[in-house]
């Protein structure tokens, strides 16, 4: 019988391969595959994490478990779909999530179509997630998108985005194991990736400069720091899970003093502190909101400034996404979920509330930098069941 030809996406990390290894101890044809996605150098700092490097990386670990290996070149795709929506998000006031981006728009999508082209059964990854099958009540195969068995290194929240049908074709080799496992199986097979760091970078380009990287296209632009000061809430009501919460508080220039300048209110985003440039305040300032129209950038003394927190959010209707479609809400139906606003952020209390305009996530505590453009991901249990676009 033929084996199952598996393509795995190695990244010159240590996680992709030994992913590739444990698959060549299973009954599959396993190769490996190199996505080159960036070429512009001027904005990598070539010290960290250069793709040359992990190319050169990946070639050698395919050597030493003796799969075949090839690079491909998805510049212009990763381009279209990545780097031209983050600068349009980032210009609208928005941040994006280019991890998540990356995974939906390449690896699940464009990688796994050019596998199945080559005629791959599966593509493979070095996600820190598990999945399994269930039989739902409609007597249909569904793919459950499960948390990694590392706590510290679950990786669910980066996938939140993907379909039945790619979940149906991906595997999760090292989904089971601690990260410290997996190290010890590169330097048991001295890989030439067992030491190697984690890349820190955005999805495939290597450490980046953002400012650098954003001022490519946008452009600078003088505008105020005007800071919000703590008692501009005092005779307002505490916040609550109502769907007012949900939208953000609009503060006008009169709300508060101006205490700096900056170059552009589309380079900042909400919960930042670094790069605002302004000192002699008795706390850390943190942007607290900006008004892109205005190029205004809002700002709050210290971590517990009440600007900074909400109990509520909101998806559209047109970016709300189910990996189980089964488990699908109607409109005026609430369903109890744990819910995560940022990667690594402990499952928070939360319950879903669909109504026809949009769906709206009420937090059981205070949320800290709740940010448009950022993705929400709600899990049942340890299944991530759906995911959606802050507004």
């Amino acid at each position: 019988m033929k084996k199952k030809r598996v393509i795995v996406g190695l990244s010159g990390g240590v996680d992709s391969s030994v992913a590739a290894y444990l698959l060549t101890k299973q009954d599959y044809e396993v190769i490996g595959l190199f996505m080159k996605n960036w070429h512009d150098e001027s904005v990598t700092l070539s010290n960290e994490c250069p793709w040359l490097e992990d190319s050169n990386d990946a070639m050698l670990v395919a050597e030493k478990l003796n799969i075949p290996y090839q690079t491909v070149d998805l510049s212009t795709e990763y381009k279209e779909r990545i780097v031209d929506y983050m600068f349009d998000e980032y210009a609208s006031g928005r941040t994006p999530n280019p991890d998540i981006l990356c995974n939906r728009e390449i690896k699940f999508d464009v990688f796994l179509k050019l596998a199945l082209s080559l005629g791959a059964d599966y593509v493979a990854t070095g996600h820190y997630c598990q999945k399994d099958t269930i039989i739902n009540s409609n007597g249909k195969i569904q793919y459950r998108l499960i948390s990694g068995a590392d706590a510290n290194k679950d990786q669910s929240y980066f996938l939140c985005q993907l379909t039945q049908d790619q979940l149906a074709k991906t595997l999760f080799p090292i989904g089971h194991f601690q990260k410290i496992e997996v190290r010890e199986i590169a330097r048991k097979l001295n890989l030439v990736t067992a030491e190697k760091k984690d890349s820190q970078g955005l999805c495939f380009i290597g450490k980046v400069s953002l400012p650098e990287f954003l001022q490519q296209r946008l452009q600078t632009k003088n505008g105020d720091i005007i800071e919000i000061p703590f008692d501009f809430y005092k005779d307002k009501p505490a916040p609550k899970a109502t769907i007012s919460q949900s939208k953000k508080i609009i503060y006008n220039p009169s709300d508060g003093e101006t205490v700096g300048k900056h170059l552009g209110a589309h380079f900042f985003t909400i919960g930042q502190r670094k790069g605002l440039s302004v000192g002699g305040t008795s706390k850390p300032l943190f942007v607290i909101d900006t008004d892109i129209d205005e190029n205004i950038v809002y700002v709050g003394q210290g971590k517990d400034h009440p600007g900074l927190f909400r109990k509520a959010l909101k998806v559209i209707r047109d970016e709300i996404h189910w990996v189980r479609n089964d488990m699908k809400i109607k409109p005026g139906v609430e369903l109890e979920v744990k819910a995560r606003i940022r990667y690594r952020q402990p499952l928070q209390k939360a319950k879903l509330v669909s109504k026809k305009d949009a769906l709206y996530i009420f937090f059981e505590q205070l949320q800290f930098a709740i940010t448009s453009g950022q993705f929400v991901a709600w899990y049942q249990g340890k299944e991530l069941v759906g995911s959606g676009v802050i507004f």
